[in-house]
């Protein structure tokens, strides 16, 4: 996927004063009833994995992909105990990827709270990722939702397979943009498509709408990545940049872009730079000093805001409602989040 098979469309900023929380308004009740649907769902009778859960659901996040389930449902017209079962399902694979990411990283914080691994150490922590797994499997097998297991297992086939693509360039640092969408595509908004996909399905929707609003799920989640990715060369108020993703070697749109509007000479001098085992705080000043001035964070941007577009257009074939609108409201705090 290029830039170029996207339209531009406008996105309007969002009310500065607008939360996810405000965002939210319109299944308030239904996201309750979703946070003890999804408690009951982990609940185990072994008392260590019991006690290692119940630490985990205190690493309280945005619920941002039980929100598109439900936001979703509501928008195609109501939600039913189909769309819990499909927003536990994802939220369990999704928190079990989470787990099994921080074993691979050596991660010791999630969220501002220990991680699993660094508490109970790599074993428990993969050991707790196959529990969750297995709980969202069954979970859907138990109730028949062939579907949307299909939807959530297709999802976290794609996470892998760019996640281990990510990898792959990251060895040899030859990334270009179509590989760069492509990585994205699999590893960030397979899952945000299967949330709305998932939705969809679960409020029995006509198949195009289900089909459109998985489109939109998808390019909300490039957008997602994108500002992520924008985030790591400090783009959000007077912050000096992050540079995780430089110390990781991975090669993301603004850095690509700007390595390709290079002579030889500052290619082959910022690459050397990437590729080091360890970054300086030097290092990475002077990497986003060279993606800044070659223009890669405006490129990224406007990029951004072209796949924002995008999916607020798609949601323009779905009936007014206030779900509706909330997506669409999501699409913008999204982009013009500051965290």
């Amino acid at each position: 996927m290029t830039t170029s098979t996207i339209e531009t469309a406008p996105v309007p900023r969002v009310d500065a004063r607008l939360s996810l929380d405000d965002i939210q308004r319109p299944i308030r009740s239904e996201l309750k009833e979703f946070r003890r649907y999804f408690r009951g769902a982990m609940k185990s009778r072994v008392f260590l994995l019991d006690q290692v859960i119940q630490y985990l659901l205190r690493q309280k996040g945005k619920q941002l992909r039980p929100t598109l389930v439900l936001l979703t449902a509501r928008a195609c017209g109501s939600i039913s105990e189909t769309t819990y079962r499909a927003a536990a399902l994802v939220e369990l694979l999704h928190t079990a990827t989470l787990v099994h990411d921080d074993v691979v990283d050596e991660a010791d914080r999630r969220r501002g709270l220990f991680s699993i691994n660094a508490l109970w150490k790599n074993k428990v922590a993969v050991l707790l990722g196959d529990f969750l797994l297995s709980r969202g499997l069954l979970l859907a097998l138990d109730h028949k939702d062939y579907d949307l297991l299909h939807i959530v297992s297709d999802a976290v086939k794609r996470m892998s397979e760019g996640e281990l693509l990510q990898i792959e360039k990251a060895r040899k640092l030859d990334i270009d943009e179509e590989t760069y969408f492509r990585i994205i595509s699999d590893k960030t908004a397979s899952l945000l498509s299967a949330c709305t996909s998932c939705g969809a399905r679960s409020a029995d929707s006509e198949a195009d709408t289900q089909a459109t609003l998985a489109a939109f799920g998808q390019e909300l989640g490039m957008a997602f990545q994108i500002r992520d990715d924008l985030f790591d060369y400090g783009v959000v108020d007077v912050g000096k940049p992050l540079g995780i993703d430089l110390q990781e070697k991975k090669m993301t749109l603004p850095l690509i872009y700007a390595l390709n509007r290079s002579d030889k000479k500052e290619r082959k001098r910022i690459i050397a730079i990437v590729r080091k085992g360890t970054k300086t705080s030097e290092d990475i000043a002077i990497v986003s000093r060279f993606v800044r001035e070659k223009g890669g964070l405006d490129y990224a941007h406007e990029t951004m805001m072209r796949y924002a577009g995008k999916a607020i257009e798609l949601l323009n074939s779905i009936p007014e409602s206030p779900a509706r609108d909330a997506l669409a409201n999501l699409v913008t705090f999204t982009v013009h989040r500051k965290k």
